[in-house]
């Protein structure tokens, strides 16, 4: 008894029990397979549906629970006993956290099934930038969700070309296409485990804090690994390229953000702050003077490196120039996490008293325009206002990336990783932290195993917000947010005027 209790009472191993019932529950309550995969071979394909389906799904909420309930018990102990918690001991918990979940089938969402598919039709000579998956029935098309099979594919060169080479190498095989890719997801998440700390050291900020915040966050590795998303690809390359911007490796560093371009195009709002770095650095070999010629030539440097990244990528991949017509993607999840969708709930109703006649997708419609305005001018603002110090430019990407997912089309809970991961690197204020957790919890609990989300289930949502209270205080409590690490700021070369 004795045992269990300080098995319960510590972080690492409470976490590896929650992600151990988490990945068992996925097999009947995440995002289980149409026909076929494991359940059906060893004989039990019952337990996906019925009473089977309850338990596991049952199961998989409890592991939730307990993934969160670590995190915030981690966190009680980053904020009371700093001394004892560090960035190297965060890492450890981390990978413990994620070897039963390298076991897990998909959750939280089927887009692994439609990556797979999306490379099988470049594989068997299909453009997916013209065609949706339906046009190569097969056992992948089967997976993919009804509602994408007659869509195009957003994504750049580097993500047909991943999917290629990894259903060249399975053929039609689904059970191994989803472990390779999430093979490629660890590989993603490893970056990120190593860049997160690195960048806090240099900022002069905390890398424990850095590391709970941005790495063992759940909205970060249940989304990222447990659900395979390329943004863990993604985001690993742009934190490893602002790194190595940080250290004045500019060249590596812009081919790096340049490559994650080729995957997602979101990779691109890292750049303009990239610039800001550069031109500095380039002005500081001038002695801190023609700051207009320091900003044109870093601009260049920056364009035409990522393009020259993105052209050898897509040349490689065998893939085309298609992605950049898909770049508006699909507008079909109306979700609350998107603005324009929470705004366009609100005022239909209000909407409709001035004229019957109108539509929720009418209003929505006129939001979404509206909020993409709102979203190019905050993006402009912010810059412009983080250019001063490469501390601002780590902040800037954060608050666009931040303005990006609060004002997109469409928002899904892994679009926050790309400004989760950063956001605890710089010293960010108490109330930030604590805005962040509370809402991490919130996001966290709020999607079931098959990907579908609870923002509709007004108790739920009504429990989830006080349990995110709740833990929030728990967790902080009247302690002080460790902020200022022991590593010293990276010099910084003029400011910029």
């Amino acid at each position: 008894g004795k045992m269990m209790m300080k098995v319960f009472r510590t972080p690492l191993w409470l976490g590896v029990i929650g992600a151990t019932v988490l990945a068992i529950g996925s097999y009947g309550g995440g995002a289980v397979r149409y026909r076929g995969g494991v359940l059906d071979v060893l004989g039990w394909s019952f337990l996906a549906f019925g009473h089977g389906a309850g338990m596991f799904n049952a199961l998989f909420g409890v592991g939730i629970v307990l993934i969160v309930v670590t995190w915030a018990q981690l966190g009680r102990s980053l904020f009371s006993t700093p001394a004892a918690v560090t960035a190297d001991s965060i890492q450890r918990c981390v990978w413990a956290w994620i070897i039963p979940l390298v076991f897990a089938a998909p959750m939280l969402s089927r887009d692994v099934y439609s990556y797979l598919m999306q490379g099988a039709m470049q594989r068997d000579g299909f453009d997916p930038y013209s065609e949706g998956v339906s046009v190569n029935p097969g056992p992948m098309m089967l997976e993919v969700s009804h509602d994408w099979r007659n869509t195009t594919t957003p994504y750049g060169p580097l993500h047909l070309g991943i999917g290629n080479v990894i259903t060249t190498i399975v053929g039609d095989n689904v059970t191994l296409g989803v472990v390779l890719y999430k093979l490629v997801s660890i590989a993603g998440f490893a970056l990120i485990m190593w860049s997160v700390p690195a960048i806090a050291r240099l900022l002069g900020g905390n890398p424990a804090l850095a590391m709970w915040l941005g790495v063992a966050n759940p909205v970060m590795y249940l989304h990222l690994i447990g659900g395979m998303h390329n943004e863990s690809l993604m985001v690993g390359l742009v934190c490893a390229g602002l790194l190595l911007a940080l250290r004045r490796r500019y060249v590596v560093g812009v081919a790096l953000i340049g490559v994650a371009v080729a995957l997602k195009a979101t990779a691109i709002i890292a750049m303009p702050f990239v610039v800001w770095m550069l031109m500095r650095f380039i002005a500081a070999k001038w002695d801190g003077r023609r700051y207009p010629l320091a900003f044109v030539l870093a601009g260049l440097w920056v364009a035409v490196e990522t393009m020259v990244a993105i052209t050898v990528v897509t040349i490689l991949s065998g893939s085309s120039w298609g992605w950049v017509s898909q770049l508006s993607g699909n507008s079909k999840v109306i979700n609350p996490l998107a603005f324009p969708s929470l705004l366009a709930s609100v005022a239909t109703p209000f909407a409709i008293y001035i004229n019957d006649d109108i539509t929720f997708n009418q209003v929505l419609g006129w939001c979404r325009v509206i909020c993409q305005v709102l979203m190019l001018a905050g993006l402009v603002v912010v810059w412009w206002r983080y250019r001063r110090t490469d501390q601002d430019a780590i902040k800037g990407t954060t608050a666009a990336y931040g303005v990006a997912v609060v004002f997109n089309t469409v928002t899904l809970p892994w679009y926050y990783t790309s400004l989760l991961s950063l956001i605890g690197t710089f010293q960010p204020s108490r109330r930030l932290v604590v805005w962040t957790t509370g809402l991490s919890i919130l996001v966290a609990l709020m999607f079931t195993g098959s990907g579908n989300h609870k923002f509709y289930d007004i108790p739920w949502v009504a429990a989830a917000v006080l349990a995110s209270y709740l833990l929030t205080r728990y967790i902080f409590g009247r302690h002080n947010i460790p902020t200022q690490g022991s590593a010293a700021k990276t010099p910084e070369p003029a400011p910029a005027a």
